[in-house]
């Protein structure tokens, strides 16, 4: 969030002022342009412009780079809205990552369990620590989970514009970013990750996760590399949302999932403080009627109107909403099956978010059968839940992201 300088680029082709904002890992003396949608202003407001004409073209193909490049600080700034308020890990196991190398060395290396003390000062995993009597989810029933490979995840995104189109997930524009008002029910974190020695890190003078310390790492091997984390509910079997919720507005599911009851929940917000992942959402306007949002939300529009789901209920101002696994999806193939007389197949399911991804990086399935991946995927070495020394334990799964350093310079 924050006010961005303004810059101009010009090009053989014309010229294009756009705000500026420095990102870790960009070669220097270069600049990289999103495409855009090419709306142009609104009034005085920029709402995305058109970079296509200053692509080049090179034997007949068009070429996404053009080196014949001024750019120009322009006068003026431009509020920037960011739905990621956080960059740094701080220590904590959120993004696990590791090289080829370390990860043939076996799971201890990178993936250790993690222990806790308890009351006593006895190591135990944080399954063995409890304040609630587990959920019956791993001894009867389905039990719905996801796996989330990062290997294989590119940031594009796609998961979350399914998420929002199958789950009437409304869009409040950008003036509500600003307040860290998002109403996404999945997000994509970004972070950044250095190969950087212990001397480069003492000589940027404490200034690690600055912008201006990139400069000084002159190997390849030491430029920052991104990774991508898509995070929605966890559908924590010990739900820290569900224990302090004084209406019972969020209970959990035989089958391992976190449910809402919408027309239950007064919005004390109780449950978003103490969500340990910041994945519930509260509806502060009616979206889909309020004057504020008429050129920004698409439900406002009689046309707009026909592609929400009628699989899916459209929140009222006032309740807590968020990730529901697509229980509706779930309900539906359940029923095919009882119609066929036979279980869910391994895939017959897939939530939006699955079932868009380009990279097949989300796995969906049902955990307690041996026959589905996702159960595959829950015992392997690079398997680990987020935040998992919580104690909440979630059905959402993460795979470590397993980096190939080898043809780097050394």
């Amino acid at each position: 969030q924050g006010d961005a300088g303004m810059a101009t680029i010009k090009t053989a082709q014309g010229e294009l002022t756009l705000p500026v904002m420095p990102v870790p890992g960009q070669k220097r003396n270069t600049v990289g342009v999103a495409l855009g949608y090419g709306k142009g202003y609104e009034g005085d407001r920029l709402v995305g412009l058109n970079a296509f004409p200053y692509t080049t073209v090179s034997n007949g193909t068009i070429c996404y780079a053009n080196y014949s490049v001024d750019v120009v600080k322009a006068e003026g700034e431009y509020p920037l809205a960011s739905s990621q308020t956080h960059h740094t890990m701080m220590g904590r196991k959120i993004v696990n990552e590791t090289t080829i190398d370390v990860y043939k060395n076996g799971k201890d290396g990178y993936n250790e369990q993690m222990m806790l003390s308890d009351a006593y000062g006895e190591k135990k995993k944080p399954t063995d620590i409890n304040l609630w009597a587990d959920h019956p989810v791993e001894t009867f029933g389905h039990r719905w989970g996801m796996a989330i490979d990062l290997n294989t995840c590119t940031g594009c995104s796609a998961c979350v514009t399914a998420c929002g189109s199958e789950n009437n997930v409304p869009i409040v524009g950008r003036d509500e970013v600003k307040r860290n008002r998002t109403m996404f029910w999945m997000r994509i974190d970004r972070y950044f990750s250095s190969d950087m020695s212990k001397e480069v890190a003492e000589q940027s003078e404490g200034e690690v996760g600055a912008v201006e310390m990139y400069a000084k790492m002159e190997k390849p091997s030491m430029y920052p590399q991104v990774v991508h984390q898509p995070v929605m509910c966890q559908h924590c079997n010990h739900a820290p949302c569900e224990t302090v919720c004084p209406v019972a507005a969020t209970t959990h599911s035989s089958e391992g999932l976190n449910h809402m009851a919408y027309n239950r929940c007064v919005g004390t917000r109780y449950c978003a403080n103490n969500c340990p992942y910041k994945v519930r959402r509260f509806n502060w306007f009616q979206y889909d009627t309020y004057r504020k949002f008429t050129g920004i939300n698409p439900a406002q529009d009689d046309l707009g109107r026909m592609v929400l789901n009628p699989d899916v209920t459209v929140r009222s101002r006032g309740v807590m909403e968020k990730c529901s696994m697509c229980i509706q999806r779930i309900q539906a193939g359940k029923l095919e099956a009882k119609k066929q007389g036979e279980k869910v197949q391994d895939g017959a399911i897939q939530t939006a978010c699955s079932s868009a991804c380009p990279t097949n990086a989300i796995t969906f399935g049902d955990i307690n059968d041996n026959n589905h991946t996702v159960n595959t995927l829950s015992k392997d070495d690079r398997m680990y839940h987020l935040l998992e020394e919580v104690g909440t334990q979630p059905n959402i799964m993460y795979l470590t992201k397993v980096r190939n350093n080898n043809s780097k310079e050394a």
